[in-house]
């Protein structure tokens, strides 16, 4: 695999640049730490994210120790090339402390003044979009169906919702009869984020679709239509 060209990132003249680690399923910050070239090619090389103890004046890995591991999914860079965002698998917890995440005191509690909406994070990728997509179709359930096309869809009520997720499972069926699959990926896209909308309508939240797909792992399909009848 042909690896990246790091003369684009600015390490600073002690050779580091910072380093944050986010959870790339949910957006959570789990973390701040330095790289090194060696730790930042490493990290690239190994699927593993590596740092630089400034402390310990040494490479390491994390989670050697630990446990803890951080599997990288993704890597980017800022705009002014001086600052590096690993998107990551965290295996347990990111601080030494034992918390999930280093950023667990929060500086101004108790403030009463209104508080001002944090910029939104960059949208999970894999399958952590599927959440925080649910997340926000439940959201507009308070929204103005004039702006919101969900919140349109909530007004109708479940016989438009209905409606739509037929007619988005005709034209998904007719994609896959077709050679685009391009065509088949919008679809089953239309498709899922319809069949959501319903989830919301009735309130039902998407970790039990979670729950059911994962007892039904490793069962076939014959031992579930059975299980059906039983019910």
């Amino acid at each position: 695999m042909q690896m990246p060209d790091l003369t684009e990132i600015r390490f600073d003249e002690k050779g580091l640049v910072p380093a944050v680690a986010q959870e790339w399923e949910t957006g959570e910050v789990l973390m701040v730490a330095y790289m090194t070239r060696e730790a930042l090619d490493k990290t690239l090389s190994t699927g593993r994210a590596h740092y630089w103890s400034r402390s310990r004046k040494k490479l390491w890995m994390k989670g050697e120790t630990s446990g803890n591991f951080q599997e990288v999914k993704a890597v980017y860079y800022d705009c002014d090339n001086d600052t590096v965002l690993l998107k990551v698998e965290q295996t347990g917890v990111a601080c030494h402390t034992g918390e999930r995440t280093c950023f667990f005191r929060r500086l101004d509690k108790g403030k009463e003044e209104r508080p001002v909406p944090p910029l939104p994070p960059l949208p999970p990728e894999g399958p952590g979009i599927i959440k925080e997509l649910y997340r926000v179709i439940r959201e507009r359930k308070g929204a103005s169906p004039e702006s919101s096309y969900v919140a349109s869809l909530y007004e109708k009520g479940l016989e438009k919702i209905l409606e739509k997720v037929k007619e988005e499972s005709g034209e998904f069926i007719e994609a896959a009869r077709g050679d685009d699959r391009e065509a088949i990926v919008r679809e089953i896209s239309d498709l899922w984020f319809h069949t959501m909308v319903l989830l919301g309508h009735e309130d039902i939240d998407i970790d039990r679709v979670f729950v059911e797909l994962k007892e039904r792992f490793g069962r076939s399909g014959l031992e579930e239509k059975e299980s059906r009848k039983k019910r």
